[in-house]
């Protein structure tokens, strides 16, 4: 497992990578429509605020982290929803500034956690590496739905490897969305990181495989993309079946994206 530390720096530096695209954008930009639903550039900022917020107090305060949940745990997208509220009437300065202090505090707060120990979460407490994970694959997913309203492109690094594993370890999130038994049978990861290198995880001769190139998978898994815009392949029924279902996310799957929703954009 990748030591917090490392997963604390990535999370760090992909935060930078986001903020320099969105800190260029006018005032307008800012409530351009992103391809979710609903959400403009600005709640897509609000909503990793609100997210980091929540990790920065399950590592610092659990009591308060309860407080804060009690009235996600029936309804998690109402209360989602709900959260963008609390930063609707912010100017672009104001929430940049509050994104920008959760992000700072919640690698502190996750730091800090004593070794060994987890932290409190929407299911299940979690290891404080695994919640930095979730982070990277929060501004992941968001950042995707920022990068395509305003027309750009991310960098994407081997950092993403984090997110990789969270997706491997979370394989079982889009059956139980859909109320479906997981199979049994362990896959087998094959990704290929942006640098050339190898992410091998689960059974070397199991017959369900997934292999592919780790942004395309990672747009797989936070939904972002269509499976059919993407150099991701499967080999054996159940993984075949995964591809369609794969969410990196508890709750609702959510609509997803349609076949060439998004022509692609030049590396």
């Amino acid at each position: 497992m990748t030591s917090l530390d490392e997963v604390l720096r990535d999370l760090t530096a992909e935060g930078e990578v986001l903020d320099r695209l969105v800190s260029g954008l006018g005032p307008e930009q800012w409530q351009l429509h992103t391809p979710a639903p609903g959400w403009t550039v600005a709640d897509q900022i609000a909503h990793l605020t609100f997210i980091f917020t929540l990790a920065k107090t399950a590592a610092s305060d659990a009591d308060a982290f309860q407080a804060l949940v009690a009235g996600a745990k029936n309804d998690f997208d109402g209360a989602v929803n709900a959260a963008l509220k609390l930063y609707q009437n912010d100017t672009p300065e104001v929430l940049l500034g509050k994104w920008r202090a959760e992000r700072e505090a919640v690698v502190e707060a996750l730091a800090a956690v004593p070794e060994g120990q987890t932290v409190p979460w929407l299911v299940n407490p979690l290891p404080p590496v695994i919640l930095a994970c979730a982070g990277i694959m929060e501004q992941f997913a968001h950042g995707q739905d920022i990068a395509d309203a305003v027309g750009a492109r991310l960098e994407r690094t081997d950092r993403i490897k984090h997110l990789v594993l969270f997706a491997v370890l979370t394989r079982d999130f889009g059956y139980l969305a859909r109320g479906l038994t997981p199979p049994a049978t362990e896959f087998r990861f094959e990704i290929t990181g942006p640098s050339g290198e190898l992410w091998a995880f689960g059974p070397e001769d199991s017959p369900q495989r997934v292999t592919g190139p780790a942004e395309d998978f990672c747009l797989l898994v936070t939904r972002r993309r269509h499976r059919d815009d993407l150099a991701v392949t499967a080999s054996g029924e159940e993984a075949d079946h995964w591809l369609s279902i794969a969410q990196a996310y508890r709750g609702p799957a959510g609509a997803g994206r349609t076949p060439g929703q998004f022509a692609p954009v030049p590396a």
